[in-house]
């Protein structure tokens, strides 16, 4: 049950993409998504039914979310160059943590802390945001939270923790 709402979560994060940025369409297919990104592991554990395919599939989601979501909203707002410097930094960590999972673990390794999480949150409540709270305040906490989740899951790669 828990992978078939991961599942929803890349079907409505795909179906993002046909709809313009902002609209009660996009809007409920977002909302949808984050909601499904909740759900899935409350219920994998409340079934017992946590894996490691779970686990991967749910990081899959995630990054088809959110490469969805750059898609339709950043030709929609207007972003500084120091912040798409910051982004570009940010994206040079976790594919350097990719990488380098797979080189100390031979596997790939997502980290699910808690600064990922609230990464996460804090991502996912942005665009739901940007009526009433300057882009740049907004996205300067994101990117420092997204920053230390970043540095912090490449060192527990790293040290095995």
């Amino acid at each position: 049950m828990a992978n078939l709402i991961t599942g929803l979560r890349i079907l409505c994060s795909i179906l993002l993409l046909f709809f313009p940025a902002f609209s009660t369409a996009f809007y409920v297919l977002y909302l949808t998504s984050g909601v499904s990104d909740m759900v899935d592991g409350f219920v994998a554990r409340k079934t017992n039914s946590e894996s490691d395919f779970g686990s991967k599939l749910d990081t899959v989601a995630d990054l088809v979310f959110v490469a969805s979501c750059m898609l339709i909203i950043l030709p929609e707002i207007e972003l500084p160059v120091w912040l798409w410097i910051w982004i570009g930094v940010i994206a040079a960590i976790k594919i350097i943590n990719i990488v380098s999972g797979y080189v100390c673990r031979k596997k790939f390794i997502a980290e699910h802390t808690l600064a990922n999480r609230i990464t996460g949150i804090l991502l996912f409540l942005l665009p739901l945001t940007l009526t009433f709270i300057d882009l740049r305040l907004s996205a300067s906490l994101v990117c420092t939270v997204a920053t230390f989740a970043s540095i912090q899951e490449g060192h527990l790669i790293r040290t095995g923790r």
